[in-house]
């Protein structure tokens, strides 16, 4: 039996007391304990920044790469070993500024992994530069007339990737964040949960009372409607919607793919074992 023990560490956490990074760190070994995955069992996969650093603080197997590049790592242990659980985690400016193009197409595979971004809608591991989820108008060290730009909605982009699985939730939400993260994981195919996590260092507005004021959780809505889901996705400002906003139908890709779809590749014979075959094969053409 699988407890959230066997995931501790003991190493220093490096994070600012009050970070909201610490809701996500005590909300995934209770998300993976609660559905019963070993340590063993688990990748953790992350790039550059202060929430790819969550990895270090768990008992668990991890790959730490380049700023954004986190998502192909993923595709490609996921592809490797499809009986691993994978998970990446990472910000808002890893996974939407420098690993915007490989979420793009991430959505578009539909790779069963879980992917769960920790927006904070700022910079924090280089103190404080805005992101694409910055809300309009912030004054930061690159933005001193304040942003101009309209903010990046990730959830309306991967519903319109039909991805198999699309959430919000709330670092400071604990059970609500557990239960979502766990839901994640068991979805087959890409799921992706964008987590509401304040930076109390730089980010001196979406703050943790900000965020409590605001997030509800939602009630009966169907996430297989898309329209429905389409909407949620746009509600931001005095309400924010936190839950499971919408469950697509597309197959997982590593389902597809014939030379993986039974055997994990991993599992197969080594291609040096193959050679006398393949020679035989040839020579008798």
């Amino acid at each position: 039996m699988v407890d959230v023990t066997d995931y501790k560490c003991d190493r220093e956490i490096a994070w600012c007391p009050g970070c909201g990074n610490f809701g996500i760190l005590n909300a995934i070994p209770r998300a993976l304990a609660k559905i019963g995955k070993a340590p063993h069992e688990v990748v953790i996969v992350s790039g550059i920044g202060q929430a790819p650093k969550l990895p270090h603080y768990l008992n668990v197997n991890t790959f730490n790469g380049l700023h954004g590049r986190s998502l192909p790592a993923a595709t490609a242990i996921k592809l490797a070993n499809h009986d691993l659980t994978v998970i990446v985690v990472g910000g808002d400016g890893d996974g939407y500024a420098e690993g915007g193009n490989h979420f793009l197409h991430a959505l578009r595979r539909n790779i069963d992994i879980t992917y769960l971004v920790h927006n904070n809608q700022i910079y924090g591991l280089t103190k404080g530069q805005a992101s694409p989820t910055t809300e309009p108008e912030y004054i930061t060290g690159t933005t001193p007339w304040g942003v101009l730009t309209e903010p990046f909605n990730p959830l309306v982009m991967a519903i319109s990737a039909d991805i198999s699985f699309v959430a919000r939730s709330f670092s400071g939400a604990g059970d609500h964040l557990v239960d979502t993260i766990a839901e994640a994981i068991t979805q087959r195919g890409f799921s992706f949960v964008d987590i509401l996590q304040p930076c109390v260092s730089f980010n001196h507005l979406n703050t943790h009372s900000w965020y409590r004021e605001r997030v509800t959780p939602i009630e009966g809505h169907d996430p297989t409607d898309r329209r429905a889901a389409w909407e949620l996705a746009h509600k931001w400002g005095d309400e924010i919607p936190i839950g499971v906003i919408y469950k697509g139908s597309r197959p997982a890709y590593d389902s597809l793919v014939p030379a993986i779809r039974d055997t994990p590749l991993v599992k197969q014979a080594r291609f040096e074992d193959k050679l006398p075959m393949l020679n035989e094969e040839f020579m008798a053409r």
